[in-house]
């Protein structure tokens, strides 16, 4: 077991750091704002009114992608049912609802390969793993997404396992962060979680980790972090000594 030191904390007896990928490992911003567009723009072209309310349901502002909205750190099947609730204003059955913004999701599918690996960050899950530690990645997003990430960046030498939002739970239910230990094979009190949402923070609490990392890239301020033990700013703030 070893003492990760973050800023003025100190985390004692950790085997294992679980951590979120939108946002803490994958710069995806621009990504997310692209595919929320886009979906918005082919439901209103069938649905005329419902894009602008939808865009501020994702958290897309004057193109820019709030990092707290629901398509920064929802699942696919969240911002679903979201799209679903607007259509279904319209007069159109819930059936029919769901339907179409399955049907416009499936559509606005675009390729991540554009979306970047923080600076940085891949050096800092190496020594992470190099000293011993086992290393999950927990995400909202689909397990195939998560698996393509791994392999673009070369991560799957450091990344022990790995879970999306269709493996049976979703954030911030913390039954999720409770399988990835056991997967693991170690306790939640000696798994630490870093994460950029209120989601991931309120996640872990409940499923009593060691501690929780908040991390908003360049803001470790950021007031989406409250709540969690530490804040940082960059991934390369997590030591050993």
């Amino acid at each position: 077991m070893l003492t990760i030191y973050c800023r003025e904390k100190q985390f004692r007896n950790i085997e294992a750091i679980v951590l979120d990928k939108d946002g803490t490992l994958e710069d995806s911003s621009s990504f997310l704002r692209d595919l929320g567009m886009k979906i918005t723009h082919l439901l209103e072209q069938q649905i005329p009114g419902v894009g602008e309310p939808l865009l501020r349901s994702f958290g897309i502002v004057n193109n820019k992608l709030d990092p707290t909205g629901l398509m920064a750190v929802g699942s696919r099947l969240e911002n679903e049912i979201a799209a679903a609730a607007y259509i279904a204003q319209t007069g159109k059955s819930w059936f029919e609802s769901k339907i179409i913004a399955q049907k416009a999701f499936n559509e606005a599918q675009l390729s991540p390969n554009d979306s970047s690996i923080f600076f940085g960050a891949w050096e800092v899950l190496k020594t992470l793993h190099q000293a011993g530690l086992k290393l999950a990645i927990l995400s909202s997003d689909s397990t195939i997404n998560i698996n393509t990430f791994i392999g673009r960046h070369q991560l799957s030498d450091l990344i022990d396992i790995f879970q999306g939002a269709d493996q049976g739970y979703s954030k911030p239910d913390p039954a999720c962060f409770r399988a990835v230990c056991q997967k693991l094979g170690v306790l939640c009190e000696n798994a630490l979680m870093v994460g950029d949402s209120q989601m991931d923070i309120q996640m872990a609490k409940n499923a009593h980790a060691a501690g929780v990392i908040g991390i908003c890239w360049g803001d470790a301020r950021n007031k989406s972090l409250e709540g969690a033990d530490v804040t940082i700013a960059h991934l390369q703030e997590i030591r050993l000594r």
